[in-house]
């Protein structure tokens, strides 16, 4: 490990070299490029230098405690020894985190869809509840929420809604999210009290860029119809829903959250551009299906992934056995403790794998 990390710093500092070379900054793509690697292993080279020095100090002690006669000069290098030591059994326990792959896509902006699946009105309510959560989420994390179609009920649910999350670090914690969210209540529908178990869907996918994904024109039948929906928030006279249907894979992706209709293309292309990105990366790993399996939140859409169970109160991750009795918390948008258990669980799962 510290062999790896070595040629890190030394890399890093090769890289902050050629970021005060005048051709380099003359070069906006090239520069871009030095800046964002330089970027991404500050952190790491940040923590090999600490542990560096930790161990250097470790040293000095140790060799004070042999050689020095002084036993008030010993008593000190005793207690920080001690303070040392766990300075650097943390630093051990992060440093291996540091160096495994990164996720390309976790810097990236997301694109979510919400469907209600089986339960009807009662799963299109709970769609709702579960876009709240994540809005609400999102706005502890400082990011930006942007709807991009919604079908609505009138009764306040959703039977489909898809949108937007648009801020630092987005798909990094959000990724974890993909799956079959069950809800286990008695439906407000209910006269006889008996409690109900409803599905919904959500897919989590990283937004693409152009150049990730390259779509052909001619490959795409563009529709525009007059938007329409319960209430009135989501009603327009006027054509400017767009529908375009992607025909080598049959993906249809609808935007009516706009009264621009060119607003309402720019949005719907770039949902589909990360739902033929998602449909390819995830053919790609039918081939390594064995693994995908195993992996924290590998993002298939059929796994049950999480419980709310409302008359006990209690909110289930399946993925890690983790069970918190504070529903209502966690649907106000408190999701820190379960995102980062799923981190926490992916890393030592890599880390397992790694060694």
């Amino acid at each position: 490990m510290l062999d790896k990390l070595q040629k890190v710093e030394e890399h890093f500092a090769e890289i902050e070299s050629r970021l005060s070379d005048p051709s380099v900054i003359a070069n906006v793509e090239k520069f871009t490029a030095l800046t964002r690697e330089h970027a991404a292993l500050e952190p790491i080279v940040k923590k090999f230098r600490e542990y560096k020095k930790i161990s250097a100090q470790i040293d000095e002690d140790k060799n004070l405690l042999e050689t020095s006669t002084d036993e008030d000069l010993k008593i000190l290098a005793t207690e920080e020894l001690a303070e040392l030591k766990k300075s650097k059994a943390a630093l051990d326990s992060e440093l291996p985190i540091l160096l495994l792959p990164k996720d390309p896509n976790d810097d990236k902006n997301v694109i979510m869809e919400i469907r209600g699946g089986v339960g009807g009105e009662e799963a299109a309510l709970f769609a709702g509840e579960l876009f709240r959560m994540y809005t609400r989420y999102a706005e502890r994390q400082g990011w930006h929420v942007d709807i991009v179609y919604a079908n609505a009920t009138t009764i306040g649910g959703f039977k489909e809604i898809s949108f937007t999350v648009e801020g630092a670090g987005a798909f990094s914690k959000l990724k974890y999210e993909s799956g079959t969210h069950r809800v286990q209540r008695v439906p407000v529908t209910e006269s006889g009290g008996r409690i109900h178990t409803s599905a919904v869907t959500v897919a989590v996918m990283p937004e693409a860029e152009e150049v990730d994904v390259v779509i052909n024109p001619a490959d795409l039948r563009i529709d525009t119809y007059c938007a329409s929906g319960a209430g009135g928030q989501y009603v327009n006279r006027t054509e400017t829903a767009i529908r375009i249907t992607h025909l080598p894979t049959g993906i249809v992706v609808q935007c009516q959250d706009e009264k621009s209709q060119l607003k309402n293309k720019e949005k719907a292309m770039r949902v589909l551009r990360a739902r033929v990105k998602d449909l390819a990366v995830r053919e790609q790993s039918e081939a390594i299906a064995a693994d995908r399996k195993n992996q924290v939140g590998s993002g298939d859409r059929s796994e049950k992934i999480r419980t709310y169970n409302f008359p006990q109160g209690r909110v289930t991750d399946h993925r890690i056995k983790l069970t918190l009795y504070k529903i209502e918390e966690i649907l106000n948008g408190d999701l820190d403790e379960f995102i980062n258990a799923l981190i926490t669980a992916d890393q030592a799962k890599k880390l397992s794998d790694a060694g």
